[in-house]
């Protein structure tokens, strides 16, 4: 029997498909979960050095890019109501195989870099947190790396994720937030902080303010992604072409509404100057508001937040590695299993290597402005996706936008990738390294089977001589 999501309730082969237990509630708080996170904990800091005061407008920027892909996802999940994501979507619309896995690599490299961005994040909070002296360089990074290695731990064991679970996490990412508004806000009607900064710019020496709000916005994106993750919940989803648009539309809402607000009361209360410095931006907001707040207990939930958004990416990315080498399109070693976890233990190894290089390399800004990157180039696909798509109708009822917001959207989402943005070049370099490693493996995959295939296709040995050396003596003529 269909639902109204066009699926039914047996797959190809009389299969089961996923249970579909999911409603709007806990839909609804899978998107905020998965949005609230590193980026506003870890960069809020990095984004007012780039405009100065006027640190909210980058984020409001943000917001309205990602609402415009928004819209392209939800007809494509109401479409294709399947847990593909974008390499379904850009399959569909272009069948070059190539391309679906580089959009598939891609995403899974935009999950490394957002867990090594919140494992920077994790080590700073840490630090303040228990007030240590470990330096500003290999301390950090040490720390940074073991906490790496404890998350690699816990997905090789394998982490038993439920609904419920998520609720949990979401609820402590966003009290967290919530303690900062709510500290701005007394402060404020205090007579504290100073709001006139808000409309304070302060842009790069050399350039221009459109440029470096654009170069600011291209690293607060980072803080909206994860909005995309929930189409993967299509299949099991209650009724998604009817649940879908609204729970998407209103999580994003209430998550943008959140992030202007945390910037408002940041910089009211810390000068950008002093808040662009370290990974920790806001521990000073609490400490500046409020100082008899236990800072600790602040630093403990920052901690929890980053370090959920480390887990979640992992295990994604190991996940997706596992996924495409049993689909063949990487080398099979990559998709093994253990035996006793049933965890994909090769893949976990392969990118927490990738996560600790990327960790030692690059610092927090470059780091979430790849993640930034990575994925700005994915939903520009996906937003020519939903216009190619056009052209493939579905029996069944489904969301659809207006015409033009999948064409803004495609054109911002590209212009925030491009170098005139303004957009760092580190960006470009730690993302070209990661492009060309899954290039480098899609070859030797590429190779790999050609060579396998001319062997089994190469002809059998001429049976005729053989057949003569071991008939002699016989008495038979070949």
């Amino acid at each position: 029997m269909a639902d109204a999501g066009g699926t039914e309730e047996t797959g190809k082969g009389g299969e089961p498909t996923l249970n579909r237990v999911i409603g709007p509630g806990l839909l609804l708080l899978f998107v905020v979960g998965d949005i609230l996170g590193t980026g506003i904990y870890a960069l809020t800091g990095k984004v007012a050095a780039e405009v100065g005061g006027a640190v909210w407008l980058p984020f409001l920027v943000a917001f309205v890019v990602a609402l415009l892909t928004a819209f392209s996802y939800l007809e494509l999940v109401t479409k294709y109501p399947r847990a593909a994501g974008a390499a379904l979507y850009t399959h569909k619309a272009f069948g070059v195989h190539l391309l679906t896995f580089m959009v598939t690599f891609t995403v899974m490299c935009s999950g490394l870099t957002s867990a090594s961005s919140a494992s920077k994040a994790f080590a700073s909070n840490f630090v303040e947190a228990f007030d240590l002296s470990v330096g500003e360089g290999l301390g950090l990074t040490a720390v940074a790396i073991a906490f790496m290695t404890l998350i690699a731990v816990v997905n090789f064991r394998g982490v038993a994720e439920s609904v419920k679970l998520n609720v949990v996490l979401t609820c402590v990412e966003l009290t967290g937030l919530l303690i900062v508004i709510f500290i701005g806000a007394w402060a404020l009607g205090g007579g504290d902080g100073d709001m006139s900064r808000l409309l304070e710019f302060d842009s790069p020496p050399g350039e221009s303010g459109f440029l470096a709000v654009t170069a600011a916005t291209a690293l607060a994106f980072f803080a909206m992604v994860g909005f995309e993750d929930s189409v993967n919940m299509a299949e099991e989803t209650r009724d998604p072409a009817r649940i879908f648009p609204k729970v998407m539309l209103t999580g994003l809402c209430v998550t943008g509404v959140v992030y202007i607000l945390v910037s408002i009361s940041a910089v009211a209360l810390v000068p950008p100057e002093e808040l662009g410095e370290g990974d920790a931006p806001l521990l000073k907001v609490v400490a500046a508001g409020a100082p008899a707040f236990p800072l600790t207990i602040f630093a403990f939930v920052t901690m929890f937040a980053v370090a959920n958004s480390a887990l979640i990416n992992m295990m994604m990315a190991s996940r997706l590695l596992y996924g495409m080498a049993n689909e063949g399109v990487l080398p099979r070693v990559l998709g093994r299993v253990h035996r006793t976890r049933r965890t994909p233990w090769v893949g976990i190894v392969f990118t927490t290597l990738v996560a600790f290089g990327l960790i030692w390399f690059a610092d927090l800004t470059a780091l979430g402005g790849t993640t930034s990157l990575l994925l700005l180039s994915v939903f520009t696909v996906v937003n020519i996706a939903v216009l190619v798509l056009r052209r493939d109708p579905v029996r069944h009822a489904h969301f659809r936008a207006p015409t033009a917001i999948p064409v803004i959207g495609a054109l911002a989402c590209a212009y925030l990738v491009s170098p005139f943005s303004g957009r760092a070049v580190d960006d470009y370099r730690v993302a070209g390294v990661l492009l060309v490693i899954g290039l480098l493996l899609w070859a030797a995959t590429y190779l790999t089977d050609r060579f396998v295939l001319h062997r089994d296709r190469s002809p059998a040995p001429d049976r005729s001589e053989r057949g003569d050396e071991s008939q002699r003596g016989t008495g038979r003529e070949p």
